[in-house]
């Protein structure tokens, strides 16, 4: 059984009874973004439970809390898919689809999601900035560029505040909004926004 369907037949206790999306989960947002946001994958009971990316989990909270604060999203939080979240500028999505065992994407299950962010850039025409969230959100958004024939050598190492060109892309790098490093203060709101302020100011240039 699939780590999304395990997940699904045995939720926690708080979930109980609830439907989950337990499928591929698509990216969010304005298909006019100038602002791309690159992701990991889906939560067990974040995303894989409510159908939409970095949705119903603390990662969610810290993410659209930082495009809120930004004015890239009409409200600070993302609960459901019913719960009025509108981006405009921003779009967000992740390197693998499906909510992998232990929440740790393979390379593996990232070379066969790798075509779904190649469609997606192919799709946001109007995207320049691409924020990172942690080092396999680096490599998922420099694996999709180079299939798209952009040059990514010498080939860019990741890092918080890490920036780089890549083809007509700016690419920026944080660590990402998991409760490993948000619980930790290993990221802070402050570190968050300012590469989200960074690379907005880039997109819009």
């Amino acid at each position: 059984m699939r780590c999304r369907e395990t997940a699904a037949a045995t939720p926690p206790r708080r979930f109980t009874g609830e439907t989950y999306w337990a499928r591929p989960i698509p990216g969010f947002g304005d298909p006019k973004a100038r602002l791309l946001v690159v992701g990991l994958a889906p939560a067990a009971h974040g995303g894989n439970r409510t159908g939409r990316v970095f949705t119903g989990d603390r990662s969610g909270d810290w993410l659209y809390g930082a495009l809120y604060r930004a004015g890239l999203a009409n409200q600070p939080e993302s609960t459901s898919l019913k719960d009025g979240l509108v981006l405009d500028g921003a779009y967000v999505t992740v390197a693998v689809r499906c909510a992998p065992p232990t929440n740790k994407p393979s390379p593996v299950e990232r070379d066969r999601c790798t075509g779904y962010l190649v469609r997606e850039l192919q799709l946001l025409k109007n995207v320049r900035a691409v924020v990172a969230l942690g080092a396999f959100g680096w490599d998922g958004f420099l694996r999709a560029a180079k299939e798209l024939g952009h040059d990514v050598k010498p080939r860019p190492a990741f890092g918080h505040g890490a920036t780089a060109a890549v083809g007509p892309y700016r690419l920026f790098g944080s660590y990402h909004v998991s409760q490993q490093n948000t619980f930790t203060g290993r990221l802070t709101e402050a570190m968050l926004d300012a590469v989200i302020t960074e690379a907005w100011s880039a997109a819009r240039a």
